[in-house]
């Protein structure tokens, strides 16, 4: 934590420290994944483990009280999503809801299944939205590039709240591990990781806008409609890529973009407010490494600026942690989460 640099007036705690591994693989380690409060308390999604835990704070010091197993057995537990007294929680092959109406962190009944069938293997994260009274389901490809046997794969699903008359919504998008509401304009956001073997700088990590029935390039393009000709050798009289989505952030390749956030509090100083926040899990095939941070994007119309925001988790050429997610909690505090050291993170103002 003492290699954490952020910008002045912030300072950095530990709210939770699951132990770490010490080294680093592609994918998830065995640490906490996707967060999300409810009702004050912290849930995360602990995806090796096979795990959903809740981590409550009753005292007020910033600190988790203990760790209360909100539901275990699960298969690659990924994403969560909160919605009255519903927890939703995305296994690799499916979707289910857990009722807990008097919010005792202890599911009242047998858990719903909603959504069957997803299907398992290559990128087997699954993260969940809900927004306008829908569920959005993100489902990662099976490989790095090609031809998927299913629409579902490298794809955004939309379902009701009840899981049916589910649809797909987004196309093209390889691995969009984060999804997050724009409140201002109530846009999804969505990060997107490049396919690996192109190079070092090559393709783009994105940032997309969701819009329903858009094709966002992938396995055939990247980044501002590139036609991938290392992958797709056939020659076309009109350019294949013309009528996909550029995303609109473009960033360093095999960054990893995964879990982002808006901040719409008001701990933070005003010039941080209405930023998008973006964990980087960082590169592991990369020549000279990268990522390893969070940084702030200013959205401004068209216009984005992306800067650092908490970096120092690659120090010394040593993988110290791997930032996945980035939530606000209710004081206005940001939340990190690190599935290599096990640790989650709690960033803080505290004013002149």
């Amino acid at each position: 934590m003492e290699s954490i640099s952020l910008p002045d007036g912030f300072g950095i705690s530990v709210f939770a420290d699951f132990g770490g591994e010490g080294l680093s693989y592609p994918g998830p380690n065995n640490g906490p994944r996707l967060m999300a409060f409810r009702n004050g308390t912290l849930f995360v999604t602990m995806t090796k483990d096979g795990k959903v835990v809740a981590l409550p704070d009753e005292n007020k010091d910033s600190k988790a009280d203990k760790v209360v197993v909100f539901a275990d057995k699960l298969r690659n537990p990924h994403g969560i999503a909160l919605n009255k007294d519903w927890v939703y929680i995305a296994e690799e092959d499916k979707v289910s809801r857990f009722k807990d109406a008097n919010f005792d962190l202890e599911p009242d009944s047998e858990p719903e299944t909603m959504v069957y069938n997803i299907p398992t293997g290559g990128h087997f994260t699954r993260t969940l939205l809900i927004h306008n009274n829908s569920l959005y389901i993100s489902i990662g490809s099976s490989c790095n590039v090609c031809f998927e046997e299913t629409g579902m794969r490298g794809a955004i699903i939309q379902c009701d709240l009840e899981g049916n008359n589910c649809l797909l919504f987004a196309s093209g998008l390889r691995n969009a591990v984060g999804m997050a509401v724009n409140e201002k304009t109530q846009e999804i956001f969505a990060t997107d990781n490049g396919r690996d073997l192109l190079g070092d700088d090559i393709p783009p990590e994105e940032i997309d806008v969701l819009v329903k029935g858009k094709n966002y390039g992938w396995p055939l393009c990247y980044g501002n409609r590139i036609h991938d000709t290392d992958f797709d050798k056939n020659i076309y009289i009109r350019d294949p890529c013309a009528d996909t989505e550029p995303p609109v952030v473009e960033m360093q390749a095999h960054s990893a973009p995964l879990g982002l956030t808006f901040y719409h509090a008001d701990q933070f100083p005003e010039e941080y407010r209405g930023n998008l926040f973006v964990a980087f899990h960082g590169s592991w095939n990369r020549k000279e490494p990268t990522g390893y941070k969070v940084v702030r994007i200013i959205v401004d119309g068209n216009k984005t600026v992306v800067k650092d925001f908490a970096t120092g988790w690659l120090y010394d050429g040593k993988v110290r942690g791997r930032p996945v997610d980035v939530v606000v909690a209710p004081d206005g505090s940001l939340f990190v989460s690190d599935d290599n050291s096990g640790r989650i993170y709690r960033v803080y103002y505290e004013a002149n």
